[in-house]
């Protein structure tokens, strides 16, 4: 039996599942996603993946700012839904429209909770070190990612992982896992396992201020976070005031340094402490991290190994990295 479904989410991992929707039986009887931001060089309002999605496939789409005002409230009830289903859509919902499908409201949630809850749960499950994350999907209450889990599909997560590759990933598994939980809610044989609220943590949203890297942090830190924030915020150091994008980087054993472990330990976070084919040795708070990939404002991201064959000059050891604008 196909569900009549109305959909709410807003990026591209939100479109991924809207497509597994569209591929499957059930009815897509209404699209809601976040009001069109300004993006671009030209800052002219574009629509969302999702949006775009729905009107290729000629869905009603939906935009309100919020659902504080009777008229958006009816409007979602004449569509008369089986359910709705939210991906990363961006706003809360409150109560009396979590109650107005027949079924409520699903959730597809990006990690393994309650773990992480909040809005950037895949960057911040890599910048935690975590080894395992994956799909989990929940029957909404009006907490924040707080509700009942009806599904959870488990993903490793690799050393070379990034925030990118991961969200794609997810991405990938997600759809499968929302239509099997769809066939179950048709089926009436859904087993809802409450979170223990003491395992959780909030996954805060990504700022561009925090993807300064601060040397005076241990370089083991530094480069989980490298990976989380790739491709966005997108690390960066500052050298000589210019901005230098960190795309890749890892942590090293003081003994894997070109330069002798006497010098490593007296200077200043930030130092170069050695020019190398594998990589920038850079000192931290403790330990160094070894820069592989970057990108030199208005360039393209390049390794280190080639951007030091054509301009040697440009990193010398002694040379120190900011931490501050």
């Amino acid at each position: 039996m196909a569900l009549r479904i109305v959909f709410a989410g807003t990026p591209d991992f939100a479109a991924s599942h809207l497509q597994g929707l569209l591929a499957s039986e059930h009815d897509i009887v209404g699209v809601y996603s976040q009001p069109d931001r300004p993006a671009g060089r030209g800052k002219k309002p574009q629509p969302s993946p999702v949006k775009q999605l729905a009107l290729q496939h000629e869905i009603p789409v939906f935009q309100p700012l919020n659902f504080k005002t009777p008229d958006s409230v009816e409007q979602l009830a004449s569509l008369n839904a089986d359910l709705m289903v939210v991906v990363a859509y961006g706003l809360i919902l409150p109560e009396v429209v979590l109650n107005t499908p027949r079924y409520g409201c699903l959730n597809v949630h990006a990690s393994l909770l309650p773990r992480w809850r909040g809005a950037a749960p895949i960057q911040r499950c890599i910048e935690a070190g975590d080894t395992l994350t994956g799909i989990t999907i929940m029957q909404m209450d009006v907490g924040l990612d707080t509700g009942a889990m009806l599904n959870i599909i488990s993903t490793a997560i690799l050393p070379d992982d990034t925030g990118g590759s991961l969200h794609d990933r997810l991405a990938e598994l997600g759809p499968p896992a929302l239509l099997a939980t769809l066939q179950q809610v048709e089926a009436g044989t859904l087993t809802p396992e409450a979170q223990d609220d003491a395992l959780a943590n909030y996954a805060h949203k990504l700022t561009k201020q925090e993807a300064l890297i601060d040397w005076q942090q241990p370089a083991t830190e530094l480069a989980l976070r490298i990976r989380a924030f790739n491709p966005f915020p997108m690390a960066y150091t500052l050298l000589n005031q210019d901005r230098v994008r960190v795309l890749a980087a890892e942590a090293l054993e003081t003994s894997d340094s070109a330069a002798p472990s006497a010098i490593q330990e007296s200077l200043t976070p930030g130092t170069i402490v050695a020019v190398g084919s594998q990589g920038l040795d850079i000192a931290c708070g403790s330990g160094l991290l070894r820069l592989t990939r970057v990108q030199l404002a208005g360039k393209k991201p390049m390794n280190v190994a080639d951007l030091i064959n054509g301009q040697p000059h440009l990193f010398q050891p002694h040379y120190v990295l900011a931490s501050s604008l």
